[in-house]
């Protein structure tokens, strides 16, 4: 199951949850393929253009618009593709994935404590919030865009454990990326790697934070 929780461990008092990747199917190709006729056209497009060294600043606050002019203006043959990025950036969320909302729900009429932390620009979060409405089930919720600061840096685990007074060694974190965890656990922090609403369930079950069966 990717957990990394030892088998002598204090217990979960707090889980903190990635959005994309656990919850949202975010993905540019989801826009992309409705613009492109051609696949590798697209990413080459995704790979060379609005790629994803141009789009890591937008999870530490730069503002996509003003990337996007800028952007376009560079490459005034691809404007109106660039532009996609900003206009469009709800059609890049190819469906939630229900299992991982119900394991949420779950969780917390336990009584625990949940928490989300995700990298999404600052500008985004809001109209994600108005579109899915488990996102505001959490009892807190850290944004990179709004922090300027992303994962994988260990700096925005630190500052979701000192926001909302946790304690790293009974806090639980999931994620679907191996370089968040992985700085996570340099906090002292457990960790659970997730790849399917089911095996997350099943962790959950074993770690004693939900019912088996």
């Amino acid at each position: 199951m990717r957990a990394h929780i030892s088998d002598v461990r204090p217990p979960i008092e707090a889980v903190i949850f990635d959005v994309g990747g656990v919850f949202l199917d975010w993905n540019p190709r989801h826009l992309y393929r409705k613009l492109f006729a051609d696949e590798e056209a697209m990413e080459l497009f995704l790979t060379e253009i609005c790629s994803p060294a141009w789009h890591a600043p937008h999870d530490r606050g730069v503002s996509t618009a003003a990337s996007c002019a800028e952007l376009a203006a560079e490459h005034p043959q691809f404007a109106e593709l660039i532009w996609a990025w900003s206009t469009r950036s709800d059609e890049m969320i190819g469906g939630v994935d229900a299992g991982s909302v119900e394991v949420l729900r779950a969780v917390k009429e336990t009584g625990m404590r949940c928490y989300a932390l995700t990298n999404m620009e600052a500008e985004t979060y809001p109209i994600r919030l108005e579109r899915f409405p488990f996102l505001g089930w959490f009892d807190g919720t850290v944004v990179s865009g709004l922090e300027g600061v992303a994962k994988p840096e260990a700096a925005i685990c630190t500052r979701l454990i000192d926001r909302f007074g946790l304690t790293p060694s009974t806090t639980l974190m999931v994620d679907d990326t191996k370089e968040n965890l992985e700085a996570a656990r340099t906090l002292g922090i457990q960790t659970i790697q997730f790849l399917s609403s089911s095996q997350l369930r099943a962790a959950f079950e074993s770690a004693g934070i939900l019912p088996r069966g």
